[in-house]
């Protein structure tokens, strides 16, 4: 993420990323409720009920944080001012195409939230998710299933295994976890998977 980014962490898996912001550089996290500045989890038993993200879970502000009104986040986000959308996913195409509100499945209502504007308003998408489903299906398709949230929004996917570019020759893995080849990886994904000539091994964050 490039120093001095506004940064809009989606609901799910993507929040857990305020927890691993670079100290070398300076990224203001936004959150749809009304938030700017948003910081890491607080410790245990210190949780400020009043103080939560877009998905619920308790949070810490950064010095120089601000709160506003739900209305003004929105604004921010289909004026053009986030610069990268960190988001959740159901299935993304080999063209970028994201699918992230709805299965269809009635047990599960959709969740429409801010996916749709973020998608729309962002400058950039970058996707968070787990690499299969829990049945192990694909989640990275040659043509999504589900109904889209926007069409050719996606620049990066992170999953599990992988780190992928989304370019106009299609996806390109950027890194893997350790072990993993590619053609092993090619196995959990639809689309043609090619190699970046400088693939590195993708490594967790220390905790």
């Amino acid at each position: 993420m490039p120093d001095g980014s506004f940064v809009n962490l989606g609901i799910g898996l993507p929040t857990t990323c305020a927890n691993f912001m670079p100290a070398d550089r300076e990224i203001v996290l936004h959150s749809e409720n009304g938030i700017l500045g948003v910081g890491p989890a607080p410790e245990q038993g210190k949780e400020d009920p009043e103080l939560i993200n877009a998905s619920k879970d308790p949070i810490t502000l950064v010095p120089g944080g601000s709160f506003f009104v739900h209305s003004d986040a929105f604004v921010m986000i289909r004026g053009g001012h986030i610069d990268l959308a960190l988001l959740g996913a159901f299935e993304v195409s080999e063209s970028g195409d994201l699918a992230n509100w709805t299965t269809e499945n009635p047990k599960f209502p959709p969740g429409v939230g801010g996916a749709m504007d973020l998608a729309a308003g962002a400058k950039q998408v970058w996707v968070l998710t787990d690499h299969v489903t829990r049945k192990g299906e694909p989640k990275l398709v040659k043509k999504c299933s589900y109904p889209l949230t926007a069409q050719k929004v996606v620049t990066k996917v992170f999953t599990d295994l992988a780190a992928i570019d989304v370019t106009p020759e299609g996806l390109v893995v950027r890194e893997m976890v350790e072990g993993m080849t590619l053609e092993a990886l090619q196995e959990l994904t639809e689309p043609k998977l090619t190699l970046a000539p400088d693939c590195s091994v993708l490594a967790a964050p220390a905790v």
